[in-house]
């Protein structure tokens, strides 16, 4: 190898591992705020409490309630900011706010159950773990995916949301990197289908995708074996693919891409996210094997499926031109409001 090369890629190294220590400590600072109501999330290994803000309090009947959004956070674990993106977008879509429930889950992690002094039972994950459906720290090692499925489970109660007709769960940056990995694997969409409730999975600007097998993009757009694999070992490990995925999971890669590609999925991409050194964007060697930048990424992922899946693809990409890596300008565009509340216009 020659020096210039030495030269470039220690470079790059150096950047890279600058970069994931900027993303850590900037994930590592707390919440400035907690949610105020709480799910209990009753699963194998015990029960904890989640966080959760709402735009109207659930602990009563809800009639005339016919679509619930859960939005979920990004790395900050802001989930008040989200809401409030949420309600926002509610406002622009001119749908009536009395027929929709906004929900924001809040992953929480330990630099925020010591900040606010919450109690043992509530949860708290690493700070990456929530993100792909890891076991929580404590209380309990209870799953992410767990936490979205006792979600769904409330909202799938007759006796609480009589009109409910629609669910959407949306994610944009790591927010979306857990919804798209529970679009895969989850659980809940099972209830919801039992009491006649339509389910949607909106995946915003994630930093990276869960593949089905050693498959990555190539720069001329074709697909083929991961070459960096031997220097990459964890390019097809969970987050990036199923090796060492949680018990939650399960471990049948072929029932899991069935389920996945009839799910109704809908990739939302802002074109403008293309900034390949984005102060979140995943600059890990299996990151970068899904592509440069998130836009890029998301596209590619999508012709992956494509390929595999052919017509039993439920799936679509819906593009907001001229948006970057921004929950709010996403959320609030002629296609977020469509993706999100079924407004026309997209």
């Amino acid at each position: 190898m020659s020096t210039i090369l030495r030269t470039l890629l220690l470079a790059a190294i150096l950047l890279a591992v600058g970069s994931a220590r900027a993303q850590q400590g900037i994930q590592e600072r707390p919440v400035a705020a907690v949610g105020e109501h709480r799910v209990v999330v009753a699963a194998p290994e015990g029960t904890g409490e989640l966080p959760v803000y709402l735009s109207r309090d659930w602990e009563a009947p809800l009639p005339g309630v016919t679509e619930a959004v859960v939005v979920v956070h990004g790395a900050l674990r802001n989930a008040d900011d989200y809401l409030r993106s949420a309600a926002e977008a509610l406002a622009s879509s001119g749908v009536s706010d009395r027929a929709t429930l906004l929900v924001a889950p809040q992953f929480l992690a330990a630099p925020d159950i010591r900040a606010h002094a919450l109690p043992d039972s509530v949860l708290r994950w690493s700070i990456e773990g929530w993100k792909g459906g890891e076991p929580a720290e404590g209380p309990m090692a209870i799953s992410s995916f767990a936490a979205f499925d006792a979600i769904l489970d409330r909202l799938a109660d007759r006796q609480r949301f009589p009109d409910l007709a629609r669910v959407v769960m949306a994610g944009h940056s790591a927010g979306a990197q857990v919804v798209q990995r529970y679009a895969v694997a989850g659980h809940g969409e099972e209830a919801l289908a039992r009491a006649g409730i339509a389910m949607r999975y909106v995946v915003a600007n994630p930093s990276s995708y869960l593949y089905f097998n050693d498959d990555r993009p190539l720069p001329d757009g074709r697909f083929a074996p991961f070459a960096g694999a031997a220097s990459c070992p964890s390019f097809d490990r969970w987050k990036y693919g199923l090796a060492g995925a949680p018990a939650y999971v399960g471990s049948d890669g072929a029932a899991l891409e069935r389920q996945y590609a009839a799910r109704d999925v809908v990739y939302l991409l802002g074109t403008a996210d293309t900034d390949p050194n984005h102060r979140l964007l995943d600059r890990s060697c299996a990151g970068m094997a899904e592509g440069p930048y998130r836009f890029a990424r998301g596209l590619a992922y999508f012709r992956y499926l494509q390929a595999r899946e052919g017509a039993a693809l439920k799936h679509r990409v819906v593009e907001v031109t001229g948006v970057g890596h921004d929950n709010r300008a996403m959320f609030n565009s002629a296609c977020g409001l469509a993706v999100l509340f079924g407004r026309p216009g997209c």
